[in-house]
């Protein structure tokens, strides 16, 4: 058997540090493995004996990106724990808080990240040249993510005023008007990137995902739902573990999630848009229509599209939060410890971020368990490979090379928060 390898020393646009080898035998790809080598950062031990005062704050490190998933999945099982409830104005700024990271992650990915490989880019910066307006709006649909994480969250990176039952402290209604008034234009740039990505020319490749997501019975899902499947599945969130297993690769540090019945299943945008479609507005399903999109879209490099919509959506989402606010009585509901075990999952940009943890009755961390989204999306990850490699499989390596980058790519997946590294190793027998 011949081999042939291909080596990517620097993959500046995923996060994370892994390894992909493609097995090609007798013209056809027969093994697409996607190695994650990232060392394990230990942050479930890490917690066990912390206060649940101390979690949301830990727990904001392992993504720098997408702290606010973090945060909120885990106030969220600190809550059920001690049987607290939060609602009314507390509860709608966590919506517009996830607002904000919904924004400034999706404008990263879509402008910096993910759009120079349909354009013919190596990087965002020297597709300024040629698309400037669109960077710029790009980057001016991130800094209005961040606003929004700094005016609610006390920082734009791993904010600080999250806590169990609520916020340590709440903006006034003039702190949110400004706010208000500048998602105003970045509505207006969020559609005018939504119509510049459904112009780009997208590889034809359909897949028959298994859609993952939450759904609630009156929002597009953020912070509440139940885990729906495009299969069937309609379950409770502290029923994960019944139908859903983590397994060990041994090409993989990382675990891989499956649908203990069927296998590979996708969170994230699309998996969000294909279930909850009917809990946009008409606005932004107007738009999506516009941009090309049916109700359902099976094409992973046309999550772009998908992402871009769902940053039109967060922008007029965060815009009715601004408008109806009033501040509540108190910035927090008060919260009593007990031993018990609480459940919580919210939608990070990259889909359902699922976290389980026990207490003892003083409060501390009895046992920790996260599940985040890009673990989850890896074995559909490993399969656009196996059939995106395949229609190139004849064409030079540079074609192989890019074609699976982007593949990888489609998902923004977000492997760590570290180094940048991807080795392509291709087998040809």
């Amino acid at each position: 058997m011949a081999t042939k390898t291909i080596k990517v020393d620097y993959l500046a646009r995923v996060e994370g540090e892994g390894a992909l080898d493609l097995h090609i035998e007798n013209g056809v790809v027969a093994r697409a493995q996607l190695r994650i080598f990232e060392p394990p950062r230990f942050f479930e031990a890490l917690l066990r004996g912390r206060s649940y005062m101390e979690i949301p704050d830990i727990v904001a490190r392992i993504c720098g990106i997408c702290p606010i998933a973090y945060q909120n999945s885990s106030v969220h099982a600190i809550e059920h724990a001690f049987g607290a409830t939060v609602d009314g104005p507390l509860r709608a700024l966590r919506r517009l808080i996830y607002c904000g990271e919904w924004i400034e992650s999706h404008a990263l990915h879509i402008v910096m990240l993910h759009a120079p490989d349909f354009l013919g880019f190596p990087d965002g910066i020297q597709m300024a040249r040629d698309h400037g307006d669109a960077v710029r709006g790009g980057l001016a649909l991130k800094k209005v993510g961040n606003e929004i994480m700094r005016v609610l969250g006390g920082r734009e990176i791993h904010p600080v005023s999250i806590r169990p039952g609520g916020f340590y402290r709440v903006p006034t209604r003039a702190e949110l008007a400004p706010l208000g008034e500048s998602l105003k234009g970045a509505r207006d740039l969020a559609v005018q990137t939504l119509r510049w990505v459904a112009q780009f020319p997208f590889p034809d490749l359909e897949q028959d995902y298994e859609f993952v997501a939450m759904r609630h019975p009156d929002e597009y899902p953020m912070n509440e739902g139940r885990l729906v499947s495009s299969k069937g599945i309609d379950i409770d969130i502290a029923d994960y573990d019944t139908v859903f297993e983590e397994r060990h690769e041994e090409h993989s540090t990382a675990l891989h999630s499956v649908v203990k019945a069927r296998g590979a299943y996708l969170v994230g945008p699309m998996a969000r848009y294909a279930l909850n479609f009917d809990r946009l507005p008409a606005s932004v399903q107007a738009l999506a229509h516009e941009a090309g999109l049916g109700p359902v879209c099976r094409n992973p490099f046309r999550s772009i599209i998908v992402r871009a919509v769902e940053v039109v959506y967060a922008c007029e989402e965060a815009m009715r939060i601004i408008a109806e606010y009033n501040p509540p009585p108190a910035p927090f509901v008060a919260l009593e410890p007990r031993a018990g075990e609480g459940f919580g999952c919210s939608e990070a940009p990259r889909g359902i971020c699922w976290h389980h943890y026990t207490f003892e009755a003083d409060g501390s961390v009895k046992t920790a368990r996260i599940v985040p989204p890009t673990s989850q999306n890896q074995p559909s990850i490993e399969a656009d490979l196996r059939v995106g490699a395949a229609q190139v499989m004849d064409e030079p390596d540079d074609v192989i090379r890019h074609r699976c980058e982007q593949i990888i790519r489609n998902y923004d997946p977000c492997i760590s928060c570290s180094t940048h590294f991807l080795k392509l190793t291709v087998h040809r027998g």
